[in-house]
């Protein structure tokens, strides 16, 4: 008889543990997945665009979304989720970043890029390169293939050779878009005002991703092609590592648009990260904190970012930014101005 109660005893206890682990093994397949873009942060003013330019816009922005979502979807790495949306956007003549991208002082593209994976805070990027078609490619493979963090100019553009990536010549990048731009800005330098002339048509283009997948993996990756006119061989936050781009599993995925030397100062990705992990400060609130120190020392722009638990914000503190946001919980929105 007591034998039989023991047998009883450990059967439903059996069935009890049996049941404790059915359940974690469905939470673990429900975890929350997300990935937020952005297109960079400036004037851009619903007054000023077209209907038809701003469906463009909103058009490469569900692309990029859509084919990172769907890596998401199907069990695959954020890192690659990243990667892949980032070069839609670096494809498209509309950003700045790739094709498309800005010129700088001496009428050439020059272009930067970070990827940063948070399960171990590994880190790549490039700046001032001229020929890598998707540098993006370029800083996950310094990431992923070599010891370093940072490779810049030629040195970065002969390592995508070796690495066998797609490579272009320097007109490829260039649009009768930026030839204008850069005509314009370098006509109102002469103006007595410099500063004020330059920033009047200027648009931080950059473009950027973060993502977390279903294994809780965040990952974030930015591509720029700088300021518009910029001085030959200056470099802004796009590839520092903490500046303008973060990505730690702890707390959360960064990517940052703007005026890069103040996001550098600041060191905004990172500063974010840091409100998270010690003052357990929520994602948005931290995002508005660190732009808020970039504004009180001049600066605008602004960032995505992702937490460790699938809460995202998009902040900054510009007329607009080129943003989205498609995760599990069924959250999908592109947005341009200021008030969408």
């Amino acid at each position: 008889m007591i034998n039989l109660k023991i047998m009883k005893k450990n059967y439903l206890l059996f069935v009890l543990f049996g049941f404790l682990i059915s359940c974690s093994e469905n939470k673990k397949q429900s975890i929350d997945f997300s990935i937020v873009i952005h297109g960079g942060a400036g004037t851009m003013e619903r007054e000023k665009m077209s209907i038809e330019k701003e469906f463009e816009y909103k058009k490469i922005l569900e692309e990029a979304l859509n084919k990172g979502y769907l890596i998401l979807e199907n069990n695959g790495s954020s890192e690659q989720a990243v990667i892949e949306a980032i070069k839609v956007m670096e494809n498209s003549p509309l950003f700045n970043a790739g094709k498309g991208a800005v010129l700088d002082e001496r009428g050439e593209a020059s272009l930067d890029a970070s990827f940063m994976s948070g399960k171990n805070l590994n880190a790549g990027a490039i700046a001032g390169v001229k020929k890598i078609k998707n540098p993006i490619m370029a800083a996950y493979s310094v990431m992923k293939n070599t010891p370093q963090v940072l490779l810049i100019s030629e040195g970065a553009d002969q390592f995508a050779i070796e690495q066998g990536l797609d490579t272009v010549d320097n007109s490829y990048f260039i649009t009768e878009r930026r030839r204008t731009q850069l005509l314009k800005i370098k006509t109102l330098s002469q103006l007595k005002d410099k500063k004020e002339s330059s920033s009047s048509i200027s648009k931080f283009g950059t473009v950027g991703c973060v993502a977390l997948d279903k294994k809780g993996n965040l990952s974030a990756g930015t591509s720029t092609g700088g300021r518009s006119n910029k001085k030959w061989g200056r470099v802004g936050d796009v590839p520092i590592i903490g500046a303008g781009n973060y990505a730690n599993n702890k707390t959360c995925a960064i990517s940052a648009t703007g005026w890069g030397e103040f996001f550098i100062r600041n060191v905004v990705a990172h500063d974010i990260s840091s409100l998270l992990e010690y003052k357990n400060l929520d994602i948005r609130k931290a995002a508005k904190i660190s732009l808020d120190k970039v504004r009180k020392l001049g600066g605008s722009g602004g960032v995505i970012a992702l937490d460790k638990f699938g809460n995202y914000a998009m902040e900054f503190n510009t007329k607009g930014m080129y943003r989205g946001v498609k995760d599990s919980k069924g959250n999908f929105k592109v947005s341009i101005f200021k008030n969408d």
